[in-house]
């Protein structure tokens, strides 16, 4: 069993500082960075950026709605070309700052993630403004969700992501933050959360169902409260059930 684990960082900026990046950097095997749109800053992104060189992980850039005060977690309506020209400029933004302007990965960020796992016009814009930045440059999108398919659909290669930190609903998407059960802060319980859908590539819902996904990628939020014994008791155990972590190897998409 192979999976990739990642964690959302760079999302400190100006005086403003979240999350313990340069200890889960040495643990993870792939970051989504911000972009300066819901969190982070140009000295944010190069330092983050540089740090995930040197421990020779995955760099993807993680694109938000322009709200750094709300995180990047309130919805925005905005018409797809507007979304398709939002992506390619963060995208563009973080590549400026990566060896070679090479990046592994987009994975976008709150609101316009989830949005985009409903909405597939959404989706395919968040697509679109990838492919037209890289063609070859990969998404990471909700298992199962509108994002993964707007990828199929136009061949951008991706992976199917799934989260050990959150709770899921028993259509597959995540338990809105709105709700008390939304967050797992227990490094115990998001390790067996893990475990279950890496093993059965299976989640169990909320209400106890079942759900299929397919888990290619899992995530461990940076802003998390617990973020570090997470990412460091979930790393111990999945190594010690003999899953293999290592950044997600892409094959293109066909259409």
């Amino acid at each position: 069993m192979r999976i990739d684990l990642n964690s959302d960082l760079g999302e400190s900026f100006g005086r403003y500082q979240l999350g313990k990046d340069q200890q889960v950097i040495k643990l993870v095997t792939s970051v989504n960075v911000a972009c300066g749109f819901h969190a982070g800053d140009p000295d944010v992104m190069a330092k983050t950026v540089a740090a995930a060189q040197n421990a020779n992980i995955g760099i993807g850039a993680h694109p938000g709605y322009p709200d750094l005060q709300g995180f990047g977690r309130r919805q925005m309506k905005l018409k797809p070309l507007e979304v398709k020209h939002l992506i390619m400029y963060q995208v563009g933004a973080l590549q400026a700052f990566t060896k070679d302007h090479k990046l592994h990965h987009v994975k976008p960020h709150g609101a316009l993630y989830n949005m985009a796992a409903k909405d597939h016009v959404l989706a395919l814009a968040i697509c679109e403004g990838v492919q037209t930045v890289d063609p070859q440059l990969p998404i990471y999108g909700l298992a199962g969700s509108e994002l993964i398919k707007a990828a199929q659909e136009i061949g951008l290669p991706y992976a199917q992501e799934v989260f050990g930190d959150r709770n899921y609903m028993p259509d597959g998407s995540l338990v809105p933050r709105s709700l008390k059960n939304a967050v797992i802060t227990d490094p115990k319980l998001v390790a067996a959360h893990v475990l279950e859908m890496v093993k059965t590539q299976t989640v169990t819902a909320v209400d106890g169902t079942k759900v299929q996904l397919q888990p290619d990628t899992v995530c461990v939020h940076g802003d998390n409260q617990s973020a570090l014994a997470i990412v460091e008791y979930l790393r111990q155990d999945l190594l010690h059930q003999n899953v293999i972590l290592q950044k997600f190897k892409f094959v293109a998409a066909v259409k």
